[in-house]
């Protein structure tokens, strides 16, 4: 995979970026399921990622915990033990753990930033990291109880005894908040760790049926329906967001939609509940990673000042992917998981979209209804249309430089990073507008938006943009526009730490 580019090395300030009333520096800890480069399955390990490093490059004391996937071991990641094996308790059942710590080269993007491993072999010494394709491990409460737990158990050790802000993501760390206000109560040191909750993608919430409560080791008190009881099934995100400090979703739009009957997946009460507890910051992308001027992994570098290279990375991708060489029609790419979420329903049950006078290529892997389906209508016409299920960064990379058009009909989208790198590499987006899609696209200035999740709307957008490409003077003055657009992390950073300096200062909720 490309080397992702490591922000600016921190200076040093004379105060911490962070810290207590009474001047203390504090240490921020994310807690994640996924980290780039080590495991993912999305964008949660990316995103991960690049808000630690800038947080890092900010001169903020920062750290990250995952688990030890065969994943990781499988990058020959430098990793080394802190310490012996101990034990955790997770309801019934102890589990023997282990600390791990990334030895990262100075020149490495995560140098700055701490990262650490949770070992438990009967649990993360798997194939994948969830479950197989198109399915979850049964146990999936259990290992994320256990890894949450170790975490927990290893702070001091992680840490030190600086106050602590922890930053868990999504529903699989999601019991940290609750874990730190039920079995770690009394004691007075974790009291006072205070947690923000981040939620990436609400469409997965870990339900589980009523007696997981005491399989992974909580009070049966809190199992009702305004703490972890959802339509008779536990669910650990709607427990996170109640006991979390502070709730933050990945895009300001995604955050008003998660307060709506139709957008708020079963949890829109809670969310409303949460009031100036829960707000919406945008994900960004590591613009030195994702330059079009600097990538080595391109036929040819271009710019908004110069575009001739994106006509030589066009026919570099053509003759990649066994297309028709021509310049007659566009070609419309698509960088996703192959599921449900990502609109592919629009697309394979739209019989006038494959008719469209373009160049199709699909990116990615998922359920096997929508592989095996995009594998026929390639089949049909192989000329014009290309799946290629085995994603890799450096084909990404390419496949946005070459392609015209980003499709992203998603049936929603927290916040998306795809539509940010097309607009970064001069692909104009055609997407829904849904979540961050709609935060970072403006409709035919840098891309086309439509509303309604129906092939009529779809097709619609698909026309809009076919006929601006049939205009050179216009399609090129779209692209330079999408191209000047500023999608870094470093306002997002500066958000979050606003939510921070306000979780610190404020009494705790619980």
């Amino acid at each position: 995979m490309p080397k992702l580019a490591a922000p600016p090395r921190p200076s040093s300030p004379s105060s911490p970026p962070l810290q207590t009333g009474d001047g203390r520096p504090v240490r921020v800890v994310h807690l994640a399921a996924e980290l780039a480069p080590f495991a993912r399955s999305g964008g949660l390990g990316e995103a991960v990622n690049s808000l630690a490093r800038f947080q890092a490059a900010s001169g903020l004391w920062t750290a990250i915990v995952m688990p030890l996937y065969d994943a990781v071991r499988a990058t020959g990641a430098n990793i080394e033990p802190v310490g012996a094996p101990f034990q955790v308790r997770v309801g019934p059942r102890s589990e023997t753990v282990r600390l791990w710590r990334f030895n990262a080269d100075p020149d490495h993007p995560l140098a700055a930033t701490r990262v650490f491993f949770i070992e438990c072999d009967e649990y993360f010494a798997r194939p994948y990291i969830y479950g197989p394709p198109g399915s979850d491990f049964i146990d999936n409460a259990r290992r994320y109880a256990c890894f949450t737990m170790a975490a927990l158990v290893a702070l001091p050790t992680i840490a030190g005894r600086e106050p602590v802000l922890l930053h868990a993501h999504d529903w699989q760390a999601a019991l940290a908040p609750v874990y730190l206000r039920t079995r770690f109560a009394s004691d007075e040191s974790y009291r006072r760790v205070k947690t923000v909750l981040t939620v990436h993608n609400a469409g997965y919430q870990g339900h589980f049926p009523p007696t997981t409560m005491s399989e992974i080791g909580l009070p049966a008190a809190i199992y009702n329906w305004r703490q972890l009881e959802w339509y008779g099934r536990v669910n650990l995100l709607k427990g996170g967001l109640v006991f979390a400090d502070a709730v933050t979703t990945v895009s300001p739009t995604h955050a008003h939609e998660l307060r709506t009957g139709a957008g708020g997946f079963g949890l829109d009460g809670v969310f409303v509940a949460l009031k100036d507890r829960f707000v919406g910051i945008a994900n960004g992308i590591d613009q030195i990673v994702w330059n079009p001027a600097t990538d080595p992994l391109l036929a040819a570098n271009y710019s908004s000042a110069s575009l001739a290279g994106k006509i030589d990375c066009r026919e570099a991708l053509q003759r990649e992917m066994g297309l028709r060489p021509t310049d007659e029609m566009p070609i419309v790419a698509m960088s996703a998981r192959l599921v449900a979420q990502k609109g592919l329903d629009l697309i394979l049950g739209n019989p006038n979209y494959f008719a469209f006078d373009a160049q199709f290529i699909f990116l990615g892997s998922g359920e096997p209804r929508y592989e095996q389906a995009l594998e026929a209508m390639a089949d049909r016409a192989p000329n014009r249309i290309v799946v290629e299920l085995r994603f890799s960064d450096e084909l990404e990379h390419r496949l946005l430089a070459g392609a015209d058009m980003c499709l992203m009909p998603s049936l929603y989208e927290p916040c998306g990073l795809t539509q940010m790198r097309a607009q970064r590499y001069g692909t104009i987006p055609i997407a829904r507008r849904v979540g961050g899609l709609a935060d970072t696209i403006e409709d035919g200035v840098t891309g086309f938006l439509f509303d309604d999740y129906t092939p009529e709307d779809f097709t619609r957008a698909v026309m809009r943009a076919i006929d601006q490409f049939e205009e050179p003077d216009g399609w090129a003055e779209m692209i330079r526009t999408a191209m000047s657009r500023d999608f870094g992390w470093e306002l997002s950073a500066t958000k979050y730490l606003n939510v921070y300096h306000r979780v610190m200062g404020a009494v705790a909720a619980h």
